[in-house]
Order: C-alpha cells, then structure tokens, then sequence
C-alpha cells in the first residue's frame, strides 16, 4: 500500500498495539527478526518469520502490513506461473486486513485503487479482462472517492471502459460518462492541490523563507499537480477520436429531449461540444441556451459569451463574461475563468483588457504561471509598436523575458518552457554591441504604448 505523504518518518517496529495485556513472546521474536532482515534488504529471509508473525498475531504490529506490502512484491517480481499469482492475490488479501486491522492508516479507496492496479500490472498472468479492471476501479469510485486519487489509477479505470467500448462491450456514452466523471475528479483533486501550493506560493514571494516541512510539502503538491497534468492529457489522447463531431452531434440530439432539463448533462454536453470545437453546430446553441435556462450560472454565462463572440457581438460578449467572471465564487475556478477570458481576448487583439483578467488570475491562484507567458507573448507581439527607435522597439523583447521569467519561479512544471522563452526574446533583444554604440548601457527606457512599464539597459 502506497504510504501517505508523511513528513515523520515512524518507526514501526515500536509501534506495538497497546491492546494487547501481554505480548506475545514467539510474535515478537519472529516480529525483530524479519524486521532485521526487512532492513537489510534480505526479503527471501523475511518472508518465512513474517509469516509467523502475520498468522498467529496478525494485530500485532502495523509492521506486519507496512513491511510485508515489500516483500510480497519482491516476491511477485521474483516468480512466476502459479507461484507469482498467488503471491499477487495474497497481496491483496493482506490490503484488505491491513485496512480491517489498523482502518485509521488505510483508506477504502486507495486499498481498492492499488488492488486495481496490481490487477493491471500483472494483467498477463492474472487472466483479467478489462471488464474486471474496470469493475475493480468502478467499486473504488462508488464506494470511496474521496480517497481514490491515485493519478494512474484514474488513468486505467477511463482505459478499461474505452477498450470495452472498442470491443463491443459497453455504449459510447458510458464512455463519455465515464471521461465526465474522471475529468471532473482530476479537476476537484487539481483545485484541492492548488489552493495548498498557492499559500505556499504567496508565502515565498511575500520573501518569507519556507521551513523544511513547507519546502517538502511544496514538492510534493507540484508532483501531483504534474502526475494529473499528464493523465489528462493521456485520457484525452485515449479518448482520440471517439470523441469527434461526427459522434457527439448525432448523440446529443437524439438525446436532447430527454435531458434538455439535466443540468449537469447539459453542462457536459455543451463542455464537450466546446472543448471538440463542434460549436458550429446550430445543436451547440440550443445546448447552450438550455443550459442558461436551466442552471444559469458562471458557466452558462461563459457559453453564452462564446457563441456571440462567434457571431462577432463582441461587446455583449463581454458583458457575459464580465457576468460570469462575477458570478463565480470559487477561488481556484474564479482564477481558471479569469485565464480563460483573458486568452479569448488576446486572440481578438484587445492586449489591455487580457492582460488585466490575466493579472486576476495570477492574483487567484498564484502558482500557474501560465498567465506570465501569455502577458510576455503579447509584449513580444506589440514590440514594433512600443519604441520610436528601432532600438527602443527592441527593448520590449527585454521586457517580454522578465515576464517570462516569472512564470517559471511560481510554476515548476514551466520552469523548462520559461526559460526557454526568456532565451528566445533575449536573442531578439538589442545585443551588447548595440548598446556599446549606444552609450545608453543604465538608461531608462519608458513604454508609451499599452504596455506601460519601463526597462533599464543593461549594463555592459
């Protein structure tokens, strides 16, 4: 069982259960030697003492789980045929009474989402269909979502139902059903990691210095920020082309009537059609505007703003987005809509107003710094317009970089593509040469565009 983050490491060898009037001398004698050989990495001579120790005092100590996870994997990893499936499904079993005998270290879904993927780790030699993977995924998802959070475990449940789909299996909309779900846990689990970053975040540009314990948290927030990032974009490509305008119009007419009056079906529809571009569609529309009826919300606000966009009523566009950016409450979503809407806006060229929503977003939820590379892009793209001499015009690429800068000090998972825009506009930027013949290396050089701001020279 995959342990928790934990930044104390316990020694598990002294945390005998207290329950017990006396202990058992044989258990604990088996008990410090596997634990000898455990430490050493010797599992092959571990296996036989812990056994005795699993068998005749399995609430002995919560070593016996915690320990014995390894080395029934190291088991697994060392045999085959018959002898490796049983291995397998007593690790199962041992999940299962580990959760039974000590239920505050373990959770249901994540003993039933670890299950699920040593079923499909050892899908071969098992004998598992995707139907069984999936059902296995399906009960962590039922019976404890909460704590089904397993990045890759969420990646195999979506898989399974795809391929059973493929083979003729399951209906395609048990796919799409299914994707919603798993999209919109990936989004709750994302938005539950980025609030705890963000203080994190804020804290270090406020100059405070992280404690070690923060430092490793922050770590461990920007892994899992990452691990979901890639399963998204893993579900999405899976999904391929299932999910195409070909597929979805007909399916959500016929389907229509029935739902025009859900919500949340709606809300998935019309996401769909929007995410697939399917939006010229006279269906996409009526999704919409159904939606607006029956739930009106930041999200049917944002909708309605697209459509008017695309019928170029721009202005009363903006005030539903400008209703949509008001009407959202939630922190983490208000700073997404706020992305959201500044990109829609630096695509029509209104740099100012895009700017404005992205610097919301930064102030929203400090640690994506997405926002800082598209204010840099703009920058970049309005350098012709920015400088009354070629070399002033140039300056804003200086400008740009220190944008880009920053979105790799608040965002690790962009550090690489920030530095690699930093060194793009650099180069772009007026050379060393050319501020030697210029004489102005520690000058101020003022924007008089929308830009605002300024750029010091540098010096040589």
């Amino acid at each position: 069982m995959k342990t928790k983050i934990t930044l104390i490491l316990v020694a598990l060898f002294m945390s005998v259960n207290l329950g017990f009037a006396q202990q058992d001398e044989e258990c604990m004698t088996n008990l410090t030697i596997f634990t000898d050989y455990y430490k050493s990495k010797k599992y092959d001579e571990a296996y036989e003492p812990w056994m005795k120790v699993r068998n005749k005092c399995p609430k002995f100590n919560r070593a016996i789980y915690a320990y014995g996870e390894k080395i029934l994997k190291h088991k697994i990893d060392n045999s085959t045929g018959a002898e490796q499936k049983a291995y397998i499904e007593d690790l199962m079993l041992l999940w299962d009474k580990a959760l039974e005998y000590f239920p505050s270290h373990y959770d249901l879904g994540e003993v039933l989402s670890d299950k699920g993927l040593l079923m499909y780790d050892n899908k071969k030699a098992l004998g598992v269909t995707d139907k069984q993977l999936f059902d296995a995924f399906d009960k962590a998802y039922k019976q404890d979502l909460e704590n089904f959070t397993s990045a890759k475990g969420l990646y195999v449940y979506f898989t399974s139902i795809v391929d059973m789909y493929k083979a003729g299996q399951a209906p395609i909309q048990d796919v799409f059903n299914k994707y919603d779900d798993i999209s919109d846990k990936i989004e709750k689990e994302v938005g539950n990691f980025t609030e705890k970053l963000n203080k994190l975040v804020t804290k270090e540009e406020s100059g405070q210095k992280l404690s070690s314990k923060e430092e490793k948290y922050k770590k461990y927030y920007e892994d899992s920020l990452e691990a979901y990032d890639k399963i998204s974009g893993s579900i999405d490509t899976y999904l391929g082309q299932l999910a195409n305008c070909e597929n979805l119009i007909p399916l959500y007419k016929k389907d229509f009537e029935t739902y025009k009056n859900d919500a949340v079906w709606l809300k998935r529809a019309v996401n769909r059609m929007y995410n697939k571009e399917c939006t010229d569609d006279p269906l996409y529309i009526e999704l919409v505007k159904a939606y607006d009826a029956t739930d009106p919300s930041a999200d049917t606000k944002y909708f309605v703003a697209t459509i008017l966009f695309n019928q170029g009523k721009d202005n009363e566009a903006m005030d539903y987005l400008k209703q949509a950016f008001d009407l959202q409450t939630d922190t983490y979503k208000k700073g997404k809509l706020a992305e959201k809407i500044g990109s829609i806006l630096k695509k029509k060229g209104r740099y100012g107003e895009a700017r404005g929503y992205y610097r919301e977003s930064l102030k929203l939820n400090p640690s994506n710094g997405r926002p800082h590379l598209a204010i840099a892009a703009m920058y970049a793209a309005s350098a012709n317009n920015c400088g009354d001499t070629n070399f002033n015009k140039r300056a804003m690429f200086w400008y740009a970089a220190q944008e880009a800068l920053k979105a790799g000090k608040v965002d690790a998972n962009l550090k690489s593509a920030a530095n690699q825009t930093y060194e793009s506009y650099m180069a772009k930027a007026p050379s060393r040469s050319e501020i030697f013949s210029c004489s102005c290396s520690g000058e101020v050089i003022k924007f008089n565009c929308w830009t605002g701001g300024s750029v010091t020279v540098p010096s040589l």
